[in-house]
């Protein structure tokens, strides 16, 4: 007699996360504001021949970008929230929104680099006070942002026990931002000081200069972009500290208890799912092992095999 199993999905659900409403907000209201700055800063930088103005303004387009992936992921997990197709979640939108975003931001730095170089050798005319003051305007955008992103950071960062101890109730994606914030903050001051280096000593050398110490940072922080997306998107997670906790917990169980194969995976915000395999020479309950790790809240799916 054949039999044939259904899933019922509407009792067990594979959604871990929620998109923070605040944090979508915010975001959006970020993304807009910082697009439009990078716009002027882009073009201001063009006409008035400042590759540090235009460096600065690349370098927020990193931001726009990195924001963007954020905001869209966060729609992108409300929308498909409650679809089965996803086997657990929407996180992995946002990771590979960032990942995009990063192998994008690494073809812009190449891009600053290289035009920075060109004007060190071709030096070209600078309208310096046009220029500084559209970096000012750059630098108090990103200080506005930075507010945005920080106090919404900071109303959802509370104490919860064991899980405050792996900072997993942060929004990972939105402290990303914040810190990302502070490096075109950096970049605009970098902007500032050469501008007012040539407009006062002559140094016209620091605009280009400072156009390739840009380019750097937008590389250096996509590259590490890449690495941690890289590292959600191939499950690369068996050497993250919830491994050990797992380890743990099952040497504590019964001297008879082996643990033959474990597979760790993120599934959220700091969220893991784990499969273990166990041995046991006495009977040993499946509940009894899964109250165990449940311990750790970071374990949010927890799958047992015992033999």
């Amino acid at each position: 007699m054949n039999t044939r199993a259904t899933l019922q999905t509407s009792t067990h659900s594979h959604q871990f996360d929620t998109a923070n409403p605040i944090a979508k907000k915010n975001v959006l209201y970020a993304t807009l504001l910082t697009f439009v700055t990078m716009l002027v800063e882009i073009f201001g930088g063009l006409y008035y021949n400042s590759m540090a103005l235009l460096a600065d303004g690349w370098h927020m387009s990193s931001h726009v970008l990195a924001l963007g992936m954020a905001y869209l992921a966060y729609v992108m997990a409300t929308r498909y929230a409650n679809d089965v197709r996803f086997n657990f979640g929407t996180f992995k939108i946002e990771v590979l929104g960032g990942y995009t975003s990063a192998v994008l931001l690494v073809v812009v730095a190449f891009f600053m680099a290289f035009h920075s170089i060109e004007r060190i050798f071709n030096p070209q005319t600078i309208a310096y006070k046009e220029a500084i003051m559209i970096a000012i305007i750059g630098l108090v955008v990103n200080l506005i942002c930075a507010w945005l992103l920080k106090d919404d950071h900071h109303h959802h960062d509370h104490d919860h026990g064991h899980d405050h101890h792996h900072g997993h109730q942060h929004d990972v994606n939105l402290k990303a931002a914040y810190i990302h914030v502070l490096a075109d903050a950096l970049t605009s001051v970098l902007a500032i000081i050469a501008l007012i280096g040539g407009m006062l000593w002559g140094a016209d050398w620091l605009d280009p200069v400072m156009g390739i110490v840009g380019s750097v940072l937008v590389f250096i922080w996509a590259m590490g972009l890449i690495k941690q997306s890289g590292k959600v998107l191939l499950d690369a997670n068996m050497n993250d500290p919830v491994v050990e906790e797992i380890i743990e917990v099952i040497d504590d169980l019964e001297e008879n208890v082996t643990l033959e194969d474990l597979h760790v995976w993120r599934v959220g915000k700091g969220k893991y799912g784990c499969l273990l395999s166990l041995t046991c020479k006495t009977p040993l309950s499946l509940d009894h092992v899964k109250h165990a790790l449940s311990i750790h809240e970071e374990l949010v799916h927890i799958s047992v095999e015992i033999r």
